[in-house]
């Protein structure tokens, strides 16, 4: 097989991973005529299981069932970067993986990933790498307090992460993670959080979003706004940031570059995921091209797609408190003018909604005139639900 040849419409696109961001990549890819396989250890009942036309339930260590898997795929990506290397590696072997393993070995470590944007000249929040409780009472000693104490591997959406306010919190925070390997970040007063979204091919080519302002509640995404409010001079730079991480990379797909805008207007990258990202799903509706069609594109080698947006846009994520008092009135919702809804399938075994709290369930996405218009009504359309 020539593995850099375009893949036509008909040619099977494997996912490692099988959530939302598989669900709403494989519905991308069927929509353009591709078949989709998928491979996670909860395969059957999955999100992304209802668009795929495959699916493969096994451990990340069943070598076979992952040979099995990579053998009926002419490409395969990822819908999450904690997928084991060594599983990586197997397929890897057989079928192309974009991205590969250099983009999943920097973001899978926050402190590889630090390391790595240090080296390519990217503006960091001051941090301090600790492997132990002895070495973070040090650097809590040295960084200006407060700062963030977080797992060096597997946090995500606020998890994995303490507030230490002055040095003796370490203790408390150090037990709160768990111990082991952690960074210890400096917490800067922030005007705000931004992302920028980028879809890089086999050659280099890449292409950006523009930014996109994000606000958080409890450490999980609630709100992303387009346009960002960035002034045009910080959103060249963060492009240009984006860029020059998705060449170091050698990225093959989609990632995000998340950002913090602190309060003297400085930019510094909060972290890099290598694949769609949360507050990417508003260019589902905004954007000529979707974050999910760019993955489509970059894996099955196509050019990439066009990153016009083509108005002010908003979501809102779903969690699971949603559903607290029962069904959501999604008719009250979806009054409101513009509402597009997405749910992401989260059932149980018998089908049923499995809402929990602090779980992404679905989001909810307006475009609108301006940035400020289209989070009012996308909040309007969210209170609606729970009348």
């Amino acid at each position: 097989m020539n593995r850099s040849a375009p893949l036509p419409p008909g040619s099977v696109l494997g996912v490692l991973g099988a959530g939302q961001l598989g669900r709403m990549f494989a519905a991308a890819a069927v929509r353009m005529g591709y078949r989709v396989h998928l491979y996670a250890p909860d395969g059957a009942s999955s999100p992304a299981a209802a668009h795929a036309e495959r699916t493969v339930t096994g451990a990340w260590q069943d070598e076979d069932a992952l040979a099995g898997f990579a053998a009926a795929c002419h490409a395969v990506t990822l819908e999450f970067e904690n997928v084991p290397a060594a599983a990586l590696d197997l397929v890897s072997r057989q079928v192309p993986v974009r991205p590969g393993r250099n983009a999943l070995y920097f973001s899978q470590n926050r402190g590889r990933e630090k390391g790595f944007l240090e080296r390519l000249g990217v503006p960091l929040a001051p941090w301090w790498l600790v492997d132990t409780e002895a070495k973070a009472w040090q650097a809590a000693e040295r960084l200006a307090v407060p700062a963030l104490l977080k797992t060096a591997g597997f946090g995500y959406d606020g998890k994995g992460q303490a507030t230490v306010l002055e040095p003796g919190d370490v203790a408390a925070a150090w037990t709160a993670i768990g111990g082991g390997p952690a960074v210890l970040e400096e917490r800067l007063e922030l005007a705000f959080e931004c992302s920028v979204v980028m879809a890089r091919d086999q050659v280099g080519g890449t292409v950006c979003y523009p930014p996109i302002r994000n606000d958080h509640r409890g450490g999980i995404l609630d709100l992303s706004t387009f346009p960002s409010g960035l002034e045009p001079g910080l959103t060249a730079q963060a492009l240009r940031i984006a860029r020059r991480i998705a060449a170091g990379l050698e990225l093959v797909g989609v990632a995000c570059v998340e950002f913090f805008v602190t309060g003297d207007r400085r930019l510094l990258v909060n972290e890099v995921a290598p694949r769609p990202h949360n507050s990417g799903h508003l260019t589902i509706e905004a954007a000529a091209t979707s974050q999910f069609e760019q993955q489509v594109r970059a894996v099955a080698g196509l050019p990439l797609g066009d990153v016009f947006m083509r108005s002010a846009a908003a979501m809102a994520n779903l969690l699971g408190e949603v559903w607290a008092d029962g069904e959501p009135d999604w008719a009250a919702a979806l009054s409101e003018a513009g509402v597009a809804l997405h749910l992401y399938g989260k059932t149980d075994a018998n089908g049923k909604t499995e809402a929990r709290e602090g779980r992404k369930m679905g989001h909810l996405t307006v475009l609108d005139q301006t940035a400020d218009g289209a989070a009012d009504k996308v909040l309007r359309a969210r209170a609606a639900l729970r009348r």
